[in-house]
């Protein structure tokens, strides 16, 4: 792939930016990015990572072997008619939007155009995120093997089924938000108890980074690990029994359901 472009300019926009510059996936200077406002971003950009905004007077876009849609999925049907008449059917496009499937960019862009959808977290913005790939009818191995090796610039990559992305998005996608409300809730309590906010937002940080990396460098799974840790009448125990009790187990369950039920309902309007 020799020249990328992205449309929107936001954190996930910037933070592939960067994965991609860090690596020396390509170079800053086959890096193009075009947002429809703020040239201020775009300058930010171009002076941070020695990549070039888009000039609509010089750049055409089928120019560009790559193109990442990573805008709001308000205004898709409008993106989509006006890509329509300025690509090529042989250019790929990768789309970082939420919720739109690659069947709709396969109804409303050209025939047999090759379309990847992906699914990052907000972690990618230090390098960690899980990101979540599906490949549309019109993928070849090249453009797989590209994406994939993008976006483990910005940390651990899935190639997954388009039916599984929404149950993916309820897990991985929003996942960070259900652990820092947990974080937020016993951040609070320690406070309560009169341990300094540094400390308190610190350990329960390593905490959960502890944990998190016994479960991907172990070979027992949570269950078995959630056992060592909860020695019988022990405070572990008790705690987990509290758990149960105020329902904790069946919310985060209810948490996740809600998540995916919400992004196959926000799917339905970009139904084709």
């Amino acid at each position: 792939m020799n020249r990328l472009l992205f449309l929107g300019a936001g954190p996930m926009a910037e933070a592939i930016i960067s994965g991609i510059v860090r690596k020396e996936i390509m170079p800053g200077t086959s890096i193009y990015v075009k947002n429809r406002q703020n040239q201020d971003r775009i300058e930010e950009l171009v002076a941070k990572y020695g990549i070039n905004g888009f000039n609509p007077e010089k750049d055409q876009l089928d120019q560009f072997d790559m193109i990442i849609l990573a805008m709001q999925p308000n205004d898709i049907g409008e993106v989509c008619r006006d890509l329509k008449q300025k690509i090529h059917p042989q250019q790929l496009i990768i789309s970082i939007i939420s919720s739109v499937s690659t069947e709709y960019f396969e109804e409303h862009l050209h025939q047999q155009q090759p379309i990847i959808r992906v699914m990052p977290n907000t972690s990618s913005t230090i390098n960690e995120s899980a990101t979540a790939i599906s490949i549309g009818k019109y993928v070849e191995e090249k453009h797989v093997n590209f994406t994939k090796t993008m976006l483990e610039a910005i940390g651990t990559v899935y190639v997954i089924e388009e039916s599984k992305m929404d149950i993916f998005t309820g897990i991985a996608g929003c996942g960070p938000a259900y652990f820092y409300a947990f974080m937020e809730q016993m951040e609070t309590l320690a406070v309560e108890h009169d341990l300094p906010i540094e400390l308190a937002r610190n350990m329960i940080a390593q905490t959960i980074l502890g944990s998190a990396k016994m479960v991907l460098l172990s070979d027992e799974d949570p269950m078995v690990l959630r056992k060592h840790v909860a020695a019988p009448n022990g405070p572990t125990e008790a705690g987990l029994f509290a758990l149960e009790a105020f329902g904790g187990k069946k919310a985060i369950i209810e948490a996740v359901k809600a998540a995916t039920e919400r992004s196959k309902e926000i799917g339905k309007l970009f139904n084709v």
